[in-house]
């Protein structure tokens, strides 16, 4: 059975067309609407890759059925850009500065979840950053510029704000 709803992705409604209300979030997000930001790791919600917020919790949208998140607001690590054309959000800012990105497969997963915890903490200690980050796997990096990464973000967003 298929069927017709909408989903608000990144401060827009998008219509979603002859949609099995099995589909994953992910699968709609990736192949229907187009925000190809969110990766498809392991489907099984491990590896953290498909990470997005919903209503600002973080989650695994490989998990969620995209009928689900109807009336929700979806927050891909497309929208965390600023307005304008070419820039980059602050976590991203400090993924690049600090070499934090290497092949980038988790980069999208990890920079929502680090987003997420700026959000609710902007202090955090590095107990708060590494539970953050714990639902994301990383096989290029190692964690240490990713953790440095955390610290360049949160520093700048305390500043921004002082």
């Amino acid at each position: 059975m298929t069927e017709m709803y909408v989903l608000r992705v990144n401060g827009e409604e998008h219509a979603v067309a002859d949609a099995w209300l099995g589909e994953s979030l992910l699968f709609v997000l990736r192949e229907r609407l187009g925000f190809a930001g969110a990766k498809s790791g392991c489907e099984q919600g491990e590896c953290g890759s498909c990470s997005v917020l919903v209503d600002g919790t973080l989650v695994c949208a490989c998990l969620v059925l995209s009928a689900a998140a109807v009336g929700t607001e979806i927050t891909t690590v497309e929208g965390l850009q600023p307005k304008e054309r070419g820039e980059v959000s602050d976590v991203q800012r400090a993924f690049v500065e600090t070499g934090a990105v290497q092949c980038g497969f988790c980069t999208p997963g990890l920079i929502m979840a680090v987003h997420a915890l700026l959000d609710r903490e902007p202090a955090p200690d590095d107990l708060a950053v590494r539970e953050a980050i714990s639902g994301n796997l990383c096989r290029c990096t190692g964690y240490g510029r990713i953790l440095e990464a955390v610290d360049v973000a949160a520093s700048a967003r305390r500043g921004a704000g002082a």
